[in-house]
């Protein structure tokens, strides 16, 4: 059975809906101490509430597009205030369905910022030696199977999924001599508020993709806790696909 221990300080973004709430609640019931990452307040509040031990976990509003060259250096101002890493589940993230010739440099800018440099940036703070536990150190970056397999309409939301898969896994192979694992995780259609971006209708159209229908964020979140911990010291570098066994 996984267990953690509150000296052990995950960051987990996102954390106030979906993907991101579920590994904040499952990292908290498990044991570890979670500094909750999301831009509203209100709901980072509402997924405490949730928790087993609320007392371990520690809430940061933040915008993470605001300032990404300052990424390094936020992580390194919440290692001051909470101690050193233990690993991240980065589960922020903006989804798109938009037609190719609709694509605008602005808003494909803006998936990125939020999907690829982002996280590319918070790793790079996460890394420094400074920053985290050292050996036995885990980072999970939430990617999508869309990085693999894109369909119409997912032109700029594919390629920063493809794009954060591709530099975590050169990553990792940097990081591995000081004992720090990366490995991205590829869910397909999951519940959460970004499924809703296919309108109404999308996930009946969908179910021939599915033989087990959508997925619920702890079918994910279960997968990352996995990762995050000591059970999984022999994994890193690779891309990990939850999609319900679907045939593309």
């Amino acid at each position: 059975m996984i267990q953690f221990s509150k000296e052990q300080i995950y960051i987990v973004t996102g954390a106030s809906s979906g993907i991101g709430e579920a590994v904040a609640i499952l990292l908290n019931e498990l044991g570890a101490t979670v500094i909750a990452i999301a831009r509203n307040e209100e709901r980072l509040n509402a997924m405490k509430e949730k928790c087993k031990y609320p007392e371990n976990v520690h809430i940061e509003i933040k915008d993470l597009t605001e300032d990404i060259d300052g990424l390094p250096k936020y992580v390194k101002s919440l290692k001051e205030k909470y101690g050193k890493f233990s690993g991240m589940a980065y589960c922020a993230g903006l989804g798109e369905l938009k037609p190719f010739q609709l694509v605008q440099y602005e808003s494909l800018k803006n998936l990125f910022d939020i999907n690829y440099f982002a996280p590319i940036f918070l790793i790079k703070g996460l890394v420094d030696r400074r920053n985290n536990i050292g050996n036995g150190c885990s980072i999970v970056a939430i990617s999508s199977i869309s990085a693999l397999c894109s369909d119409k309409g997912h032109t700029s939301y594919s390629a920063s999924k493809a794009a954060l898969c591709a530099s975590a896994k050169a990553i990792a192979h940097e990081v591995s001599s000081i004992g720090i694992r990366i490995n991205c995780v590829l869910p397909s259609n999951i519940k959460t508020p970004m499924t809703a971006i296919g309108g109404e209708g999308y996930e009946d159209s969908q179910k021939s993709l599915y033989p087990f229908g959508f997925g619920e964020p702890d079918d994910v979140a279960n997968l990352v806790i996995f990762l995050l911990s000591n059970k999984s010291k022999f994994i890193s570098g690779q891309n990990y696909v939850v999609d319900s066994g679907g045939v593309r």
